[in-house]
């Protein structure tokens, strides 16, 4: 893999050595998990190579691409560790940069609408997203997820995998489609944030989507805890629902505080986590899967949490005992540790994998002046000078995937059965939705996606050659076929400029497709592949 990796288009030695934070934390339950998670993550690429094989005596289009690439000379002119500044136009401008940070994929669209807004005007549109018009989108969602807003007793009694098809096809269409592409790119920060894995929960995962993660992620954070604590997925999810005073389940009570709010470095301990557990006794569902609080599970006798005092009632106090609960939640929102900890997880998300202790002080200021006001937030995250500063990112195969759809597909025209990306690609890819099963989410690490090289190549090839409906590449944006001696290597390279990159694309990479597409017979099929090796380029796979 380290031959196939070095082959892809456009590296740079300074994308090559992202590393994980000295600060990121990691739970003594999570280090035993971890070994069991990467194993099969590796065991799971190794079979999916294997399966991807060409058959004997037969060369796939992706690795003749990489033979063909070798046999090229390096660019001289590159330099790696040039200067960026304030002024710098083209790909490393801190406007394109953000446009970057804040979609699922630059587009031609999005960057004309970046030049006419500003900076700021155009991080100020993303950041309202009631006002962004994106009807097409939640028509599309409203006809073909209509069990998005169902109730869990509706829920209930409907086709398991006709639910499950609706949330996946939806997230997918939106992540990918919608104009509010900032309030996507969120959804997937406070889900992973938020991790519930949906073979735990099933449909209850719906109602988590909806009421917690899309209705507070541009909202303030101390109201999605709430709700989160709330849901009747995370606490059937983390066994919240079988902790009793009588029968003590810690799990819960453990991961609000690890990985919810203060951190694994927040100052708790196990006696924290034993009496937060107390209060949160008899927080549990009713029916189908409603949130219920259970007076005769709760424990009324005193607590003690963080140094919190948490006063003794009689057990006739009934529904009140859920304010233990309810309090400990607010302060856990409020305390100084959740404030570090929330900045530093967004820095790390939309900036780099190693934010500074200045940046996270700085976000962290914000968070306690607005109480935790999402988009006052990401204003402190994403300025001109951080963006500049930043080092690049990987992206996840989720985004890959995103980024790909929308560079290449119509969504006007796409089958309302994506399956081959939701259900086949996604997991090939590595990263299935809403199939992490720690509730930690998904690792946020360059080292961790770095072994999926091969299969994002499988995947460019795919979708640059599919005719399914589910995933067919509108060709016409790169090929002229009314008149098809209009057709030349500058033209298709300029039109993958467009749509791939916004028209940034960079000269070095533009120069090796111009190489390439010139080099071999002139046809759709050379057209093609072009188009598949700027997307399995590096400047694609990195933000």
């Amino acid at each position: 893999m380290k031959e196939l990796t070095e082959a892809t288009l456009d590296v740079e030695p300074d994308r090559q050595d992202a590393a994980r934070p000295n600060d990121e934390p990691t739970s003594r339950r999570r280090f035993f998990t971890l070994g069991a998670t990467l194993a099969a993550a590796s065991l799971s690429r190794a079979t999916t190579a294997e399966a991807q094989q060409p058959p004997a005596g037969k060369t796939s289009a992706a690795r003749g691409m990489v033979r063909r690439l070798l046999n090229q000379a390096p660019d001289p002119s590159f330099d790696p560790f040039r200067k960026v500044t304030i002024t710098t136009k083209g790909w490393d401008a801190a406007l394109t940069r953000l446009v970057r940070r804040v979609t699922n994929g630059v587009t031609e669209e999005e960057m004309k609408l970046a030049n006419k807004l500003g900076f700021y005007g155009y991080l100020n549109y993303h950041l309202s997203p009631s006002k962004i018009e994106d009807g097409f989108v939640q028509s599309w969602v409203g006809s073909n997820a209509p069990y998005l807003t169902g109730t869990p007793d509706t829920l209930y009694n409907v086709d398991a995998r006709m639910v499950q098809d609706q949330l996946f096809e939806s997230t997918v269409f939106r992540a990918a489609f919608s104009k509010r592409q900032l309030q996507e790119r969120l959804v997937e920060l406070w889900s992973d944030h938020f991790n519930i894995s949906y073979n735990d929960v099933r449909y209850l995962k719906i109602i988590d989507d909806r009421e917690v993660i899309r209705k507070h992620a541009l909202g303030k954070f101390p109201d999605m805890l709430t709700a989160s604590a709330h849901s009747p997925a995370m606490l059937e999810y983390l066994d919240n629902t079988r902790n009793r005073r009588t029968t003590l389940n810690e799990n819960y009570a453990r991961e609000i505080m690890e990985l919810h709010s203060v951190g694994v470095n927040g100052g708790y301990s196990q006696t924290d986590v034993r009496e937060l557990a107390r209060c949160l006794t008899g927080w549990t569902l009713a029916g189908r899967g409603n949130f219920a609080f259970d007076p005769n599970g709760h424990d009324f006798t005193e607590k003690t949490v963080l140094g919190q005092r948490i006063a003794a009632m009689p057990s006739s106090a009934g529904a009140q005992g859920k304010t233990d609960g309810d309090t400990m939640v607010a302060y856990l929102a409020r305390h100084p540790k959740t404030a570090e900890y929330i900045s530093w997880k967004m820095l790390r998300y939309f900036l780099q994998y190693d934010p500074s202790a200045a940046q996270i002080a700085a976000v962290a200021s914000v968070y306690t002046k607005t109480n935790g006001d999402i988009p006052s937030m990401v204003r402190a995250v994403l300025t001109p000078s951080n963006l500049l500063a930043a080092t690049p990112k990987y992206k996840r195969p989720y985004t890959f995937l995103l980024a790909a759809m929308r560079a290449t597909i119509n969504p006007t025209t796409v089958s309302p059965k994506i399956t081959q990306l939701t259900f086949r690609y996604l997991p090939l890819l590595g990263q299935g939705l809403f199939a992490w099963e720690p509730p930690d989410g998904y690792p946020d690490r360059a080292d961790y996606w770095a072994g999926g090289v091969l299969q994002r190549w499988n995947f460019a090839n795919y979708i640059t050659t599919t005719t399914s409906t589910e995933a067919s590449m509108d060709f016409g944006r790169f090929w002229n076929a009314a008149n098809a001696a209009s057709n030349t290597p500058d033209t298709v390279v300029a039109a993958i400029s467009t749509h791939l990159f916004g028209g940034e694309m960079p000269a070095r990479l533009s120069a090796q497709l111009r190489t390439y597409l010139a080099a071999g017979t002139w046809n759709t099929a050379r057209a093609r592949e072009g188009i598949a090796l700027a997307l399995s380029s590096s400047t694609f796979s990195w933000l």
